[in-house]
């Protein structure tokens, strides 16, 4: 029979004896641990939310920036195009009716291009708007003067000077108008008959 090697003293504990329990952690690390996992957790939550807010801040100004980034070139075609209706309002029935037929095509095809540039201009948000008999609003309105008219209240347009263009939501040009006032009150010795007979 040969020997059998002498068990290691170190291996094992001594009998009788259980494992070593696990050094027990106090409270306050306990508590401190917790702390800072929610300290984290809260950073975490900020950082997301500050993300998404970034998010939806960059969609909103990627289609701001599509929808605004022509409002350069808008103004542009908005002038060139009053100006050709200016140049139609010029033109009088009578040679509209009895003119050459050269002069007709003509005055023909500006309206048409007229027509085909207001409607270039609406496909990317550009519309036109001519609020007379509306409430003057200074946000879109622009007034020039002011002018009595019985069949409307002060206050609101009474003519249309230049028509507006709206750029989306926001105000590419304001219309120029003119505004009702309202009727001049009496004079203060028709207001009170009395005051001239107290006179006498």
């Amino acid at each position: 029979m040969t020997d059998r090697p002498a068990a290691d003293d170190t291996a094992a504990p001594p009998d009788g004896e259980a494992a070593a329990a696990p050094e027990m952690v106090p409270a306050e690390q306990v508590t401190a641990a917790l702390e800072a996992a929610a300290d984290f957790k809260d950073k975490l939550l900020r950082t997301l939310a500050e993300m998404e807010n970034l998010r939806k801040r960059t969609e909103r100004e990627v289609a701001d920036a599509r929808l605004y980034g022509i409002t350069g070139f808008a103004r542009d075609v908005v002038t060139a195009v009053d100006n050709m209706h200016r140049a139609l309002t010029t033109i009088d029935t009578e040679l509209r009716e009895l003119g050459d037929a050269k002069v007709i095509a003509m005055i023909e095809g500006v309206e048409l291009t007229e027509r085909e540039l207001l409607k270039a201009i609406e496909k990317h948000g550009v519309k036109k708007f001519s609020p007379e008999g509306e409430k003057f609003d200074p946000n879109v309105h622009q007034a020039m003067y002011e002018v009595q008219d019985s069949e409307l209240p002060p206050g609101h347009v009474a003519q249309v000077i230049q028509a507006g263009y709206m750029l989306g939501d926001r105000v590419l040009r304001p219309a120029l108008v003119a505004v009702t006032k309202a009727a001049k009150s009496p004079s203060s010795a028709n207001d009170n008959p009395q005051s001239d007979s107290a006179a006498e």
